[in-house]
């Protein structure tokens, strides 16, 4: 793929995407920046930290970007505007694309020869490519007509409008991706549909789209069932009122959203299985229902993905208890805990506490397995039970906090007073492992041994070792290693996660380097 000359920029530059090397930007400025001479592109990078300022030169304002550093002033022969979707194709699946498109478009034209060349074709993938657009005018179809999934992410397409002319010439296309783009808003969406009319998958991960610019898109989607929006600028959702009604898988991990929006999504007829993995839920809550019954959001999902969250509260549980159809559930790297500090009695809870889930953390519930665990559940609170009315009519406080546990009496009958069991605080000592911290990169700076909790946040440790070495705790990078695996080193990176999140046991070592 060329570079662009500056008598070859496009007149319509502004708003175009571009490459410079592995790196893509949009174009928001051309013209002069005294006092050099010649002409520059203004450019935002998608990559923000590839930048140098935030449009201006010089005390002069020439455009604004999101990113207070995410802009650079480049010439126009360091940037391509890119090749249109047969110069991609070719390129990327190489000679025998031109020659059916030279077949198609002669007179006698060997149908089942042309059939051949593309049966491979039913899959177009152009991730990372330069394509910036349809190019003439039914060359997408001559191509390869049969296409049913079609990969263009991290493009140089700029438009809606661009992504629907090529998608109107595949007639059976199913599957889009077009993930790590960044694509102007249709004006019309509603006009681009027959482009997408047997769309069902489409991925738009990293796009840096909100949620209303989700909506206002999504009437060019109308048969759609499965939607990844993953890591983009999501944060307050809204009801989708009258358009993604068929949605029936959506992803929307990795966006910091405002939890009480979440049930929003709840009005969605079909939605089976929705992923909110490290959006930092911490709370959920279904006003509509009492404990123990079933709200009426959500009426179709069976499967919830919660991972990497701020769950710490239980309460949080009984309330996904009344999802009326949930049986596939996973909340790994959450801040559940026991009283007894157990990893195994939090999952033993999650299964007494989820009566219809039958995988959990993507391990299948065997039949003991559920047995065991609601037993140890009714004996675990029946003092509690006890203390709120039980066997009689009990505190509605302790229904709430739970609301299965009078269906477990009436399953397997009130434990005895001798077979509960009172709930002891962990000791500290208990939670407490040894580590050794160690220091690769400085070999002058001796090992140093502490006792830590196991429920140690990252950035706690970051902040012990910001006092003990005197090193900025941003600069401090972690790794640690385990006597168990020998030769082979961990990253923990997440500073709201704990030890215990990261596997981390008594004896190990954390290896601290910095710059």
């Amino acid at each position: 793929m060329g570079v662009c000359e500056a008598d070859e920029v496009p007149a319509d530059a502004v708003g175009r995407r571009v490459a410079c090397g592995a790196e893509r930007a949009t174009v928001r400025y051309i013209g002069p920046v005294p006092p050099t001479e010649g002409l520059w592109l203004g450019v935002e990078w998608d990559q923000p930290d590839r930048g140098k300022h935030n449009g201006s030169h010089s005390g002069v304002q020439y455009f604004t970007c999101r990113h207070p550093r995410g802009a650079s002033f480049v010439r126009p022969s360091k940037v391509s505007f890119g090749v249109d979707y047969l110069s991609a194709v070719q390129e990327a699946y190489g000679s025998d694309v031109q020659d059916a498109v030279s077949e198609a478009s002669s007179n006698n034209v060997d149908l089942r020869l042309k059939e051949l060349r593309n049966e491979q074709l039913w899959s177009m993938l152009l991730s990372r490519s330069q394509v910036n657009g349809p190019g003439e005018d039914g060359q997408v179809h001559q191509v390869a007509p049969n296409v049913q999934h079609l990969d263009l992410c991290g493009t140089l397409l700029c438009c809606w409008e661009d992504v629907a002319s090529i998608c109107l010439q595949l007639e059976l296309l199913q599957s889009l991706q077009l993930s790590s783009n960044r694509l102007r808003l249709p004006a019309e969406p509603a006009s681009l549909s027959q482009a997408f009319s047997r769309l069902t998958v489409l991925a738009i991960n990293d796009c840096h789209l909100t949620w209303p610019q989700i909506l206002q898109c999504a009437p060019m989607w109308p048969q759609l069932k499965v939607l990844s929006a993953q890591r983009n600028a999501i944060t307050e959702l809204q009801r989708p009122d009258g358009v993604l009604q068929l949605l029936e898988t959506l992803s929307l991990c990795g966006n910091q959203l405002v939890q009480e929006t979440v049930l929003c999504l709840g009005s969605l007829p079909r939605l089976e299985n929705l992923r909110l993995s490290e959006t930092g839920l911490s709370e959920l809550c279904f006003q509509d229902a009492a404990p123990g019954s079933q709200t009426s959001l959500f009426p179709a999902l069976t499967e919830l993905n919660l991972d990497n969250n701020n769950i710490s509260e239980w309460d949080v549980v009984s309330e996904l208890s009344k999802l009326p159809r949930l049986v596939k559930f996973s909340c790994s790297g959450n801040r559940l805990s026991s009283s007894d500090g157990n990893p195994k009695t939090v999952t033993q809870l999650l299964i007494a506490k989820l009566g219809r889930v039958l995988v959990l953390n993507r391990c299948d519930i065997l039949h003991e397995e559920r047995r065991g665990a609601e037993l140890d559940y009714l004996k675990l609170f029946g003092e509690e039970w006890l203390k709120a009315g039980g066997p009689g009519p009990v505190s509605d406080e302790f229904l709430r906090k739970h609301p299965r546990y009078l269906e477990l009496v009436e399953k397997y009958g009130a434990p005895e007073e001798g077979e509960m069991k009172k709930q002891k605080p962990l000791p500290l000592t208990k939670n407490l492992i040894k580590i050794t911290f160690v220091f690769p990169d400085h070999p002058d700076r001796q090992p140093i041994q502490k006792k830590l909790s196991v429920f140690m946040e990252l950035q706690k440790v970051r902040g012990l070792l910001h006092r003990l070495l005197k090193v900025p705790a941003a600069d401090l990078k972690l790794t640690y290693s385990s006597p168990k695996m020998v030769g082979r080193e961990f990253d923990i990176n997440n500073d709201q996660k704990t030890l215990s999140f990261y596997a981390v046991e008594d004896g190990d070592q954390i290896l601290v380097r910095w710059s």
